[in-house]
């Protein structure tokens, strides 16, 4: 516990602590008080009970003069045995012990408290037996303490016990915290009742149904999406058509800069389009168990697709390393994956640039690396590039903001992570682009050509 006070007025488990342990408090010393007294009494009455055996031997037996019971006996277990007849008790002490009944009395004798037994014998001759208060005070607490100090010792055995129920008890919201945090942002299956206690069904119900409404809103988001880019599509497609077919008509200069302007907004329109398609395609909840699908032979065919237009820009795209890799996978999404990463290196390295690619593996790991010599990615917007439609300050080419967040989508799809590097040494600047993820390594079925995306 942090120790201040909101603290434990927020926290559940200080509040069961503090309140238990000063209940067990509160009662431990109640206990121990009420134990106390009643072993001091206990004893009190058990030195009482040992004059009276004193007193009954000493009534058969006379004793000349005054004597402790005996010598070199502790000085707490001497007993004083005492006749009240003759001269040797005519002294003001003694007359006060004359004048006693029979039976036990505490008074004064030479300044100190007594405890005194008088008995009368058979011959009518009277004795004293008697015992220093002190003393016998002394020898009950000395009692009533070994008592106490046992139920005093319990006390902070049960706070650790009490802290450590507690510490159990609470144990499955813990487990269900923990449980929600490594969930990833878009898993929202339902929480399982089985091994949870009673207590909590009604709070992970909640959650379960606040789950349920979250993945309505999702579902709906996402159907809008893909609906509104669909539908968006067939204007776009007629656009570019009579765009082209304006490409071969007679304009003036000023028409086909226009002309110009227009197909490259048209374009730009169509990859968005196509862009939102395939984040709704690859935002879902649940995929089906895909097949093994070839990680190299799919980076090939993408390569091949794009050459073309990387040569156009005088980029020297090719291969630093290719080694056979199987990951679970359909080979459209795997085709998709580098596609995108390919082509915003593409996109964003100056012409005349370099981009490396390379398919290895490193133990039970499949590895795609995209390396280009471009500016790269100030390290102040790396947190913040895989956010849909957030290209970064820097950023000149065309481009929809939205390739590497759906990289980022496909790469959680499976199980495997995403890392951007930049290059700075003396002699390049760059970005490295790492997909990590979990390799085959006997495939269920041949993985088949990925189709262009």
């Amino acid at each position: 516990m942090d120790g201040r006070p909101g603290i434990v007025r927020r926290s559940l488990r200080g509040r069961l602590f503090v309140s238990l342990t000063v209940t067990i408090i509160i009662a431990g010393l109640g206990a121990g008080a009420l134990a106390y007294s009643w072993a001091f009494d206990e004893a009190i009455e058990l030195q009482d009970s040992i004059l009276i055996q004193i007193g009954a031997v000493a009534g058969t037996i006379h004793v000349a003069d005054a004597a402790p019971a005996g010598v070199g006996i502790d000085a707490e277990a001497q007993v004083v045995i005492e006749p009240l007849d003759g001269p040797a008790s005519d002294t003001p002490d003694r007359r006060v012990l004359k004048d006693l009944p029979d039976g036990l009395h505490t008074v004064s004798q030479d300044g100190m408290p007594w405890r005194v037994l008088i008995r009368t014998r058979a011959d009518s001759s009277r004795i004293a037996i008697g015992q220093p208060t002190a003393m016998r005070d002394e020898i009950a607490r000395d009692s009533a303490l070994r008592t106490v100090l046992p139920l005093l010792a319990l006390i902070p055995c049960l706070m650790l016990i009490v802290a450590l129920v507690i510490r159990q008890s609470l144990r499955p919201l813990l487990s269900l915290a923990e449980r929600l945090d490594k969930r990833q942002a878009d898993q929202l299956q339902r929480l399982p009742l089985e091994g949870t206690p009673n207590e909590l069904h009604p709070f992970i119900a909640s959650i379960n149904r606040l789950l349920e409404r979250i993945q309505a809103l999702i579902d709906q988001q996402r159907r809008f999406i893909a609906d509104a880019a669909h539908e968006l599509r067939t204007p776009i497609t007629a656009i570019s058509l009579q765009a082209e077919n304006l490409d071969h008509a007679e304009l003036q200069p000023e028409g086909r800069e226009r002309l110009a302007a227009l197909q490259s907004g048209t374009r730009r329109t169509a990859h968005l389009l196509e862009q939102l398609l395939a984040l709704a395609r690859y935002d879902i909840s649940n995929m089906p168990d895909a097949p093994a699908g070839s990680l190299d032979q799919c980076t090939k065919d993408v390569v091949a697709d794009l050459l073309p237009g990387a040569a156009d820009r005088g980029i020297d795209l090719g291969f630093a390393i290719v080694e056979s890799a199987f990951v679970k996978g359909e080979p459209v999404m795997l085709a998709a994956l580098v596609r995108n990463l390919i082509d915003n290196a593409i996109r964003h390295i100056p012409k005349g640039g370099r981009i490396d690619v390379g398919v290895y593996r490193e133990g039970t790991r499949a590895i795609l690396q995209v390396e280009d010599d471009g500016p790269g990615i100030p390290e102040n917007e790396l947190s913040r590039i895989f956010e849909p439609f957030v290209r970064g300050r820097a950023a000149v080419a065309e481009g929809s903001g939205l390739g590497l967040s759906i990289a980022r989508r496909i790469v959680e799809r499976l199980n495997g992570s995403l890392a951007l590097q930049n290059i700075g040494v003396p002699t390049a600047t760059g970005l490295r682009v790492i997909v990590n993820l979990p390799s085959v390594d006997h495939p269920t079925q041949e993985p088949a050509s990925a189709p262009s995306a």
